[in-house]
């Protein structure tokens, strides 16, 4: 990045409720604990969690008949985005701000599940002809804008009428940095002068919570969470919540530590916090060597502790943690190790009064 962008807002929406303000000191405090997911409590009974609570239909995404087309994910990134938005200001002209969003596999509703398989069966096992030909035939058409993961951005989008340069980048980590890095690139090439980035997933799906338990992630200590979170960019802002100085993803690199510290070259050789967020045991433990001798005196904070892996939400909401912990004249540096192998980071800054 060759100069810093400006955050004139964010938006979150977590196990911490609604907004940004204070979540990083709650869970730099341990104020936030996993408790029984109720939305797994009949797949996965007992299941600990960081799960998004009751949300007030004041505040909530849309109207009823909106919520029914738009998945978990969906609806929590449309909260986001609108919190995002009304913090920074942007309430002209948003046909031209562009948004960009890491987003998660699809969350569909579990009751349609079943008639769309057994309509999709041939001979014992599952057809992929036959699911495009009768499965999918089977529900209500309108499910599709549950089904399509990428609704995840187009739904906040639809209702907050944004219409600017856009992308949603399928995420289970490193794809939200990506998301972040494409919006600052239109910021600077000049493709719209404000914009939104950030993730929105939750890993309480039933589907998803049994993919992260067969692959092995849950025995390795992932604790799965949901939420989504927002940050609203301008090429330059006075004053501005924070500057941006670079955002990047490492592919691979929990595999070979020559690409994380490659990498380490080209962040910056001071900080005053850093944040990380590993999604279980074994990168916390690296993360956390890293973290601790690249910036030694500075203080680390572990979001996963407290929010979980969101998946896609993940790098974003450990951003918005960031921002709320930093103060004037300090630099943060967040690093994120999702279950895609990748490595995040991405390096803030509060200007001094």
């Amino acid at each position: 990045m060759s100069a810093p962008v400006a955050i004139v807002g964010a938006g979150a929406v977590s196990a911490f409720g609604i907004g940004w303000r204070g979540l990083g000191r709650a869970v730099a405090a341990g104020d936030l604990q996993p408790r029984e997911s109720a939305l797994l409590r009949d797949s996965h009974p007992g299941t600990l969690a960081s799960e998004v609570g009751e949300i007030p239909t004041a505040l909530d995404a849309g109207n009823a008949r909106a919520r029914k087309l738009m998945s978990r994910a969906a609806r929590l990134a449309a909260i986001a985005m609108r919190e995002a938005l009304v913090a920074a200001g942007f309430d002209e002209r948003r046909e031209e701000i562009g948004a960009w969003m890491g987003v998660g596999a699809s969350g569909i509703a579990m009751e349609d599940v079943p008639a769309i398989v057994s309509a999709s069966f041939v001979d014992g096992g599952l057809s992929l002809h036959r699911l495009g030909d009768q499965g999918l035939l089977a529900c209500n058409p309108l499910f599709t804008f549950q089904t399509l993961n990428n609704f995840s951005l187009c739904h906040g989008a639809i209702l907050e009428g944004l219409g600017g340069p856009n992308a949603a980048f399928f995420s289970r980590g490193s794809g939200t940095a990506v998301a972040l890095a494409e919006a600052v690139h239109a910021l600077r090439a000049g493709e719209c002068d404000r914009a939104i980035a950030g993730g929105a997933d939750t890993a309480l799906h039933p589907v998803t919570w049994a993919e992260l338990q067969r692959d092995g992630f849950s025995a390795q200590g992932l604790l799965p969470g949901e939420g989504a979170a927002v940050l609203a960019l301008a090429r330059e802002a006075s004053p501005a919540l924070g500057l941006l100085e670079s955002c990047t993803a490492v592919a691979g690199a929990q595999e070979g530590a020559a690409a994380v510290f490659r990498e380490l070259e080209r962040l910056p050789p001071r900080a005053d916090l850093v944040v990380i967020a590993p999604w279980g045991t074994p990168p916390r433990a690296w993360l956390g060597d890293m973290a601790a001798s690249r910036y030694s005196g500075a203080a680390v904070v572990d979001v996963s502790l407290r929010l979980g892996d969101s998946l896609a939400a993940t790098p974003a909401l450990a951003w918005v943690a960031a921002l709320d912990l930093l103060r004037p004249g300090e630099r943060a540096v967040v690093l994120t190790a999702g279950v895609d192998g990748d490595l995040t980071a991405a390096v803030f800054r509060k200007e001094s009064p």
